[in-house]
């Protein structure tokens, strides 16, 4: 790969809010344009509440001489990274990839392969690394991580400018970091492995998602509708954790429903025993992870310590789930 003299070169990152992609591409951009000679633009798209919620990084580069005057979302990415695994359970997310471009993923050497990388093109070059347990074995960020993938895979990123930008950023507002990102970058830089014969499409650029419908009088929704309501029985925001998860311990528990009081998902899933309008008692059975987002609410009230953050396994979720709609909800 190589900065083309004419056009763009345009970077993708995929990711849910508090892993750092927005403040990646950040760093990306001003290290392209500070320390690199590149025009770079660097912007997001997310809702009102960035945290948990599904956060899109577009950065696009061009040669110093080659000015830059498109302002629109990067929809024919030459890099695509994931932040997070579970994003790859959405087609859009891999919408309008090129058929020569390269795809990070964020994930254990131990996980299952998503299914939906089978739909990329077979040329398209997959690596992955575990850029969650390095950020937690060194006290950082996947987004240092990531990005230090990315300065070893796409060489004309330079490293060195990338790290030093990473630095920078941190060294006023919080110095302590400083040590623990440049660890991170450096290992991710060197611990991802390129998977092969992954992609099984034709060696052509995939197709474009637009997040909009274009709309015009004949195509617009009526005023005042909603065509597609909601419904928290089919909600999932099993996407929204960062790599923990509440695990419920039963012998701990004394069924004081403390942590059903501050969960903001109602995710917690109790059990009536007694015929009658009034249940003999009540217990705490589990957690339906397909509503809990991750925020360790439960964990932090629990009084007895039946409620403990755990790391996040690949079918940990799926193994302990207690399903709170059990006739509506697979």
């Amino acid at each position: 790969m190589a900065m083309p003299k004419e056009g763009y070169f345009e970077v993708r990152f995929e990711s849910i809010g508090g892993l750092g992609a927005h403040a990646g591409a950040f760093v990306l951009g001003s290290a392209a344009v500070y320390k690199m000679g590149y025009n770079a633009v660097a912007f997001s798209s997310y809702g009102s509440e960035k945290k948990g919620t599904p956060v899109r990084s577009f950065i696009r580069l061009s040669a110093g001489d080659y000015p830059i005057r498109n302002g629109a979302p990067v929809e024919q990415p030459d890099v695509v990274v994931f932040f997070h695994a579970a994003l790859l359970t959405m087609p859009v997310t891999i919408a309008g990839i090129k058929a020569d471009a390269v795809l990070i993923y964020n994930a254990p050497k131990d996980a299952p392969l998503p299914p939906l990388l089978e739909k990329l093109p077979k040329t398209v070059r997959v690596f992955r690394l575990d850029a969650l347990q390095i950020a937690i074995d060194e006290k950082s960020r996947p987004n240092a991580v990531l990005l230090g993938a990315l300065s070893s895979i796409v060489p004309f990123l330079e490293k060195k400018a990338l790290l030093d930008t990473l630095t920078e950023e941190f060294a006023g507002k919080h110095p302590e970091a400083v040590a623990s990102n440049t660890r991170a970058f450096d290992r991710g830089g060197k611990e991802y492995e390129e998977l092969k014969g992954i992609g099984k499409a034709a060696a052509t650029d995939l197709p474009i998602v637009r997040s909009a419908p274009v709309w015009g009088w004949k195509t617009a929704p009526l005023g005042g509708m909603l065509p597609t309501p909601g419904n928290m029985a089919w909600n999932n925001m099993a996407t929204s954790r960062t790599g923990f998860m509440p695990v419920f311990k039963k012998d701990d528990c004394i069924h004081c429903g403390v942590c059903d009081l501050v969960c903001p998902d109602m995710c917690i899933v109790w059990e009536s025993e007694g015929a009658g309008p009034k249940p003999k008692k009540t217990r705490l059975v589990g957690i339906d992870y397909r509503y809990c987002k991750g925020c360790m609410r439960c964990v932090e009230s629990c009084p007895t310590g039946a409620m403990v953050k755990e790391p996040e396994t690949p079918g940990l979720g799926d193994k302990l789930r207690v399903k709170l709609f059990p006739e509506f909800v697979k």
